[in-house]
């Protein structure tokens, strides 16, 4: 595995950082803080899991960690660039360097096969040996026989397979999860939960991961509470 300096571009070895993170929303009894003076530092490499009760901002914070939001009040570094000085398309353009998702309802497209599915971000990134990646990818999470079906035809457990292979297959840097296994029943989400740490191990990547199950966040290096929009001391 490559050293911290080298995989995230930084010297402090920091894949992610925040600084006096806030985000509010409008409500019909006015201004609704979500997050509130957010400062946490997430090491290259190193596994986290966000948990809280419902409501607490987990996903929200997941969302501006990877630039899919944009914050009321401070700043987020993302591999080492500040993702408050980008606009959409070039958080988008960073997004699909560094980072790969992994939602709880699985997000493929029902149009495309799984090995479609896996595919498309390569595609997108121009990568002329996309169909090839994307079979190595479906391979290493056991879906060898399922390259040809679409998302209708698999199971629970196997979309989200799919979903984890789609992630890795990019080789990015940060993999944020969301409930990956909020949608499956106790066997399913336990094999599921193996694979995605067994192939983040592997890979080296920086694990953000947003659960509601006290077991999965055991599994991470460390575990930041999140209530009332704020980190637990």
């Amino acid at each position: 595995m490559a050293s911290l300096a080298n995989r995230d571009g930084n010297l402090d070895g920091v894949a992610l950082r925040t600084a006096g993170l806030g985000k509010q929303v409008s409500s019909p009894e006015g201004l609704l803080t979500i997050l509130d003076d957010i400062n946490l530092e997430i090491r290259a490499g190193e596994s986290v899991a966000l948990v809280g009760p419902s409501g607490a901002g987990k996903t929200t914070l997941l969302a501006l960690l990877a630039g899919l939001d944009q914050p009321s009040a401070g700043r987020v570094w993302l591999c080492g660039t500040d993702l408050t000085t980008l606009d959409e398309d070039g958080r988008a353009r960073l997004r699909g360097r560094k980072v790969g998702f992994v939602f709880q309802s699985f997000h493929l497209l029902p149009a495309l096969t799984a090995l479609e599915n896996v595919m498309l971000p390569l595609e997108l990134a121009g990568e002329p040996r996309a169909a090839v990646r994307a079979r190595e990818a479906l391979s290493a999470v056991g879906l060898d026989q399922r390259f040809s079906h679409h998302p209708r035809q698999l199971s629970g457990g196997e979309k989200q397979r799919v979903a984890i292979a789609r992630a890795f297959v990019t080789r990015p840097e940060v993999l944020f999860a969301d409930e990956p296994t909020g949608n499956l029943d106790a066997a399913s989400g336990a094999r599921v939960a193996d694979l995605l740490f067994d192939l983040n191990r592997q890979a080296g990547t920086t694990l953000v991961l947003v659960t509601h199950e006290r077991t999965l966040a055991g599994r991470c290096d460390r575990v930041l509470g999140i209530s009332g929009g704020r980190l637990q001391p």
